[in-house]
């Protein structure tokens, strides 16, 4: 079953653009990084269906994915945490989910919780691609 968009593409993938080509992403408005983080998360939720990881990325998000057994209530078996700056840098490609998880900016337990064959979720707006 597909993820229920509660975030328009073209609304998502603006946000998302302005965030990536600000000069200091830290500064977007806090609309704007909500709205780019709901739409990465609802992307990472239709690309990798299924319920067994809980990704959160608070105080903005959190979303189910990736297939394996189902978690219904309580504290989910496994869980990928991080902050919104981190996390639109790595569904951009402007990180590494390797590189994140060693620093420490992402937090996994858990089985299933390497996320790295989902991301980047879009190359659209990479700092990195900018001339």
């Amino acid at each position: 079953m597909a993820a229920r968009r509660r975030i328009p593409v073209d609304t998502g993938r603006t946000a998302l653009r302005a965030w990536a080509g600000a000069e200091e992403p830290a500064a977007v408005e806090r609309a704007t990084l909500a709205t780019a983080v709901r739409y990465t998360m609802e992307e990472l939720a239709e690309r990798a269906p299924g319920r067994s990881v809980e990704v959160r990325v608070p105080p903005f998000a959190a979303t189910q994915c990736v297939e394996g057994p189902v978690h219904t209530r309580g504290t989910p078996p496994a869980v990928v945490e991080t902050d919104p700056q981190t996390w639109l840098a790595l569904a951009v490609g402007d990180r590494t989910w390797s590189d994140a998880v060693d620093e420490g900016s992402v937090r996994v337990s858990g089985q299933r919780t390497d996320l790295s064959a989902h991301l980047p979720l879009t190359g659209e707006g990479s700092r990195a691609a900018r001339p």
